[in-house]
C-alpha cells in the first residue's frame, strides 16, 4: 500500500505502514472508516518491525564487542540458569529504570530547560507482540551515550553483585523464592529473567548519535553500533526491546502486562501507556434480495432493493493510559471523600466491608513519607502471623513488596493495613536494609503512632458498638502489646477493656475505672478467674463490695498478664485482690491487734495441721461471709495463673514448681466455724473431728479461691463422711402423724390405758353441754 503523506506518528517500512511507539495517536469513533482500517493494517500482525526488527544495511558501521565485567558475567549466568518463580518482577524493574530516567530529564531541565526542547511528552509507552514474542518498552527520557551504555550496562558495583549472588545461592539452598532482583542495583538484569536476547536502543540530549546494545542470555559478551535506520531514531529517550524466552513468551499478551503494571506500577508518577485491541459499534448497510413492486400507470412490475443495516464491531489499536498518574496518598486529605478512602481500601486489599476507620498523613523533615491506614472490619484470626501482607511499600510510587509489615509495625498492630510510600528509602530495598536502617526506625515510630491516633478515634466514638466491634476484633492484639511494646505503654493502656464488679457484664476503660474510684481508693482492684461468674462470686469481693470498690474482672488467659505488664495507670497500681498483704485502706490497728492476740494459738494449731501446704496462717481483713480463704504469695503465680500454666504444661507439671507460690490460708475470726475451731483449739487440740474439720476447711477453700485441689477424691470422701455424722440420726423411718381432719384411729386391745383414758374424756365433754 503506497502512502504519500503518512499520519504523524506513522512511519513506512517495508511497504507496512506502523507507528512510532513515541507517537501517542488518539482516536474516536468519529473517525473515517479509511483511517481505521489504515491504523488496523498498519499494527496488526507485524507491528514491531519500527520498533523491535532489525534492519541490515550496508552503510551501517560494524559493531563493537565488549566482554563482560566477571562479576556481571557471573550474575548473568546466575540469572539466566535460576529457578525464579517470580519473574514477573523484570517488569516492574525495567519500569522503574524508565521512571528514573524520566525523573532525572526532569531534574535537569530545571537548570537546562533546552534539554526538553523539540522534545516529546515525558512518558513509558509499552506494546507487545503475542505472536513473536516481542516486549518493548520505551521512555522518553534522559537516554544514555555510548560511554554511559558500557559504565551501566556493563559493569556493577561488586560489592551489590557479591551480595546478591551469596543471597540468592542461599535462598535457593533453602528452597525460598524472594524477591531478590532489585534489592542490590542490579535491576536491569531482572531482563534476562524472560528473555533469550536484550536490545537497548538510547539517544541522550548530550550526544548526536543514537546507540544500540544488544546481548543474548548466554553470551558473555556484548555488543554496541550506532543505530543508522532513519525508521527507528527516536528524539531522546531509551527503547528497551524484550526477545522472550519460549517458556515466558506468555508475558508479551496486552492483557497479562497491563495487570502487571497495575499491580506493581500503577502509580509511577509519569503516565504509562500499553498498546491495546479496542473496538467500536457501528451500523452497515445489507442488501437484500430484489422484490417485484407494482406501479401506476402501465402496470408493470419494477424491481426495487430493500435496504436493512445490522450493528458491527470495528476494531483497531490505540494506545491506553494504565496507571493513575496521582496516588490517593498523593492527594490532599481534604479533596479525598470517605468513599473514595473506602473504595481504594476495598479494591487494594480485595475487602468486602468498608474500614472500621482510616488515617491519611504526611510526615515531613528528618524522614519524609505518605501513608494511608485501615482499621479492617473483618477480624484477623491468628494473632501469632507475621505474614500478613497488610502493608504495601512503594518508594517513590513504585510498589517495592507487602512483606515488610514486620519492618514497618509491631506484632500486636499486624492487623492495621494501609500503604506506604517513601522517598528517602532506596528503589533497591531488602530486609536487611530496613532492619538496619534509621529512617525505617523513625518511620516505624511515626506509623505506630498514627495507628495508635486512629484507634483511640474509634474509641471516643459517639457510638459504642463502634469500638465494642474493634474490641472484640482485635482487643487481644493490643493485650499482646502490653507484653511486647514497653514503650507504647501510655498508649495502649486507655484502649483496653474489662469486666467489672460494678459494670453489669459490660466492658470499661481504665478511666471510666478511674473516674468512679472512692475518694479514700487508693489502687485499682482486680481478681482474675476463668469465668465472669466465678470471679464476680469469689471470696475476695467480700469485703470491697461491702465498701463499694469496683474490681476488675479479668476473665481472658491475656488479661492478667497485661495488667501485670502496665503496673500502673494514672499513678494509680494495679493490686490483685487474691495475694497476700492487701491492704484497703480501712485498717483499725487496735482490733486486728485484739484478733491476733486471741486467734493467734488457733492459727499455729491450724498450721501445725497444714503442715508445708501452706507458708502460715493469717486473720483475715478481706472477708465477711466466708469462713475463710487461701491466697497467694505476694510475687507468685495467682491461681488463674496456676491453672494457665498448668493447662500449657502438657501433663509434666514439676517444671513449674518453682513459680507455684506458698499459700497463706487466711481465716475469719467473725465466721461461726471459726469460732468454734477457735474453742475447739482451747479445749481440745487433738480432737479428730476438729482436726478433720481444718482439712475440709482448707481443701473447699482451695476450691473457692481458685486453685485445683491436690486430692479431690479424698476432699469428697471427708464431706461424705461429715455428712453422714450430721444426719445420723435424722429423717429415720417412723408412723406417720395423723392428720388433723382425720379421726382418731380405734384403740387397740392390747393398749387397755389409753382405751380407759379415751372412756373418761367423752363424759367430761358431755357435762358441758
Amino acid at each position: 500500500e503506497s502512502v504519500t503523506n503518512p499520519e504523524p506518528g506513522v512511519s513506512r517500512l517495508g511497504g507496512k505502514r506502523l507507528f512510532s511507539v513515541l507517537a501517542a495517536p488518539k482516536l474516536n469513533g468519529a473517525e473515517s472508516l479509511s483511517s481505521l482500517k489504515l491504523r488496523e493494517s498498519a499494527l496488526v500482525g507485524r507491528r514491531y518491525e519500527s520498533s523491535a526488527a532489525a534492519v541490515d544495511s550496508s552503510d551501517a558501521p560494524p559493531a563493537e564487542k565488549f566482554e563482560y565485567q566477571a562479576e556481571v558475567n557471573r550474575l548473568m549466568d546466575l540469572i539466566v540458569h535460576s529457578l525464579y518463580s517470580n519473574k514477573e518482577v523484570f517488569l516492574r524493574e525495567l519500569v522503574s529504570n524508565a521512571s528514573d530516567a524520566l525523573d532525572k530529564l526532569r531534574y535537569l531541565s530545571v537548570t537546562d530547560p533546552d534539554l526538553l526542547k523539540d522534545g516529546p511528552e515525558l512518558d513509558i509507552r509499552i506494546q507487545t507482540d503475542k505472536d513473536n514474542g516481542i516486549i518493548t518498552i520505551t521512555d522518553s527520557g534522559i537516554g544514555m551515550t555510548r560511554q554511559e551504555l558500557v559504565d551501566s550496562l556493563g559493569t556493577i558495583a561488586s560489592s551489590g553483585t557479591a551480595k546478591f549472588l551469596k543471597t540468592l545461592k542461599e535462598s535457593q539452598e533453602a528452597n525460598v523464592d524472594s524477591n531478590l532482583i532489585g534489592q542490590f542495583g542490579v535491576g536491569f538484569y531482572s531482563a534476562f529473567l524472560v528473555s533469550d536476547k536484550v536490545a537497548v536502543s538510547t539517544k541522550s540530549p548530550k550526544s548526536e548519535q543514537q546507540y544500540v546494545w544488544e546481548a543474548e542470555a548466554e553470551s558473555n559478551s556484548y555488543t554496541i553500533r550506532e543505530e543508522t535506520d532513519p525508521e527507528k531514531l527516536i528524539p531522546r529517550g531509551t527503547r528497551l526491546t524484550l526477545y522472550l524466552k519460549r517458556d515466558d513468551k506468555g508475558f508479551a499478551h496486552p492483557e497479562r502486562i497491563q495487570k502487571l503494571l497495575k499491580n506493581y506500577s500503577q502509580f509511577v508518577s509519569f503516565p504509562i501507556y500499553t498498546w491495546q485491541e479496542k473496538g467500536f459499534t457501528k451500523e452497515v448497510e445489507v442488501d437484500e434480495d430484489p422484490a417485484e413492486v407494482k406501479t401506476e400507470g402501465d402496470g408493470e412490475p419494477k424491481k426495487e432493493v430493500k435496504k436493512k443495516t445490522k450493528t458491527v464491531v470495528e476494531k483497531y489499536w490505540d494506545w491506553e493510559l494504565t496507571n493513575e498518574t496521582q496516588p490517593i496518598w498523593l492527594r490532599t486529605p481534604k479533596e479525598v471523600s470517605t468513599e473514595e478512602y473506602n473504595e481504594f481500601y476495598k479494591k487494594t486489599f480485595n475487602e468486602y466491608l468498608d474500614p472500621l476507620a482510616s488515617s491519611h498523613f504526611t510526615t515531613e523533615g528528618e524522614v519524609e513519607f505518605r501513608s494511608i491506614l485501615y482499621v479492617p472490619a473483618t477480624k484477623k484470626e491468628d494473632i501469632t502471623d507475621r505474614k500478613t501482607k497488610n502493608i504495601r511499600l512503594y518508594v517513590k510510587r513504585v510498589f517495592i513488596s507487602d512483606d515488610f509489615d514486620g519492618e514497618l509495625f509491631p506484632r500486636y498492630l499486624s492487623f492495621v493495613k494501609g500503604v506506604v510510600d517513601s522517598n528517602d528509602l532506596p528503589l533497591n530495598v531488602s530486609r536487611e536494609i530496613l532492619q538496619e536502617s534509621r529512617i525505617v526506625r523513625i518511620m516505624r515510630k511515626r506509623l505506630v503512632r498514627k495507628a495508635f491516633d486512629m484507634i483511640l478515634g474509634i474509641s471516643c466514638s459517639e457510638n459504642r458498638d463502634d469500638y465494642e466491634a474493634f474490641w472484640e476484633n482485635y482487643g487481644k492484639f493490643l493485650k499482646l502489646g502490653c507484653m511486647e511494646d514497653k514503650e507504647n505503654h501510655k498508649r495502649i493502656a486507655p484502649l483496653l477493656r474489662f469486666f467489672s464488679s460494678q459494670s453489669n457484664e459490660e466492658l470499661i476503660s481504665l478511666d471510666e475505672y478511674v473516674e468512679s474510684m472512692k475518694p479514700e481508693q487508693k489502687a485499682i482492684y482486680y481478681i482474675a478467674g476463668d469465668s465472669l461468674s466465678s470471679a464476680k462470686n469469689a471470696p475476695f469481693l467480700e469485703k470491697l463490695n461491702e465498701m463499694g470498690y469496683e474490681v476488675l474482672l479479668l476473665i481472658d488467659p491475656m488479661d492478667e498478664v497485661s495488667l501485670t505488664n502496665l503496673n500502673s495507670y494514672k499513678d494509680k497500681s494495679f493490686v490483685d485482690i487474691s495475694k497476700e498483704d492487701l491492704d484497703l485502706g480501712d485498717k483499725n490497728e487496735e482490733r486486728e491487734k485484739e484478733m491476733k492476740q486471741e486467734y493467734s494459738q488457733t492459727c499455729d494449731w491450724i498450721k501445725k495441721r497444714l503442715g508445708e501446704r501452706v507458708a502460715r496462717v493469717d486473720v483475715s481483713n478481706r472477708l465477711s461471709s466466708s469462713p475463710c480463704v487461701l491466697v497467694a504469695a505476694k510475687f507468685g503465680w495467682s491461681a488463674n495463673m496456676e491453672r494457665l500454666m498448668r493447662a500449657q504444661s502438657i501433663g509434666d507439671t514439676s517444671s513449674l514448681d518453682f513459680m507455684r507460690s506458698r499459700k497463706v490460708f487466711e481465716i475469719n475470726p467473725e465466721h461461726e466455724i471459726i469460732k468454734r475451731l477457735n474453742a475447739a483449739c482451747r479445749i481440745n487440740p487433738d480432737d479428730p473431728e476438729a482436726l478433720k474439720a481444718i482439712d475440709i476447711l482448707f481443701e473447699t477453700s482451695m476450691i473457692s479461691s481458685g486453685f485445683t485441689p491436690d486430692n479431690p477424691t479424698d476432699l469428697s470422701g471427708k464431706i461424705y463422711d461429715m455428712m453422714s455424722t450430721a444426719m445420723a440420726g435424722k429423717w429415720a423411718s417412723q408412723p406417720q402423724p395423723a392428720q388433723p381432719s382425720q379421726q382418731p384411729a380405734a384403740p387397740s386391745s392390747s393398749e387397755p390405758e389409753p382405751l380407759e383414758a379415751e372412756v373418761v374424756e367423752p363424759v367430761e365433754a358431755g357435762q358441758q353441754k
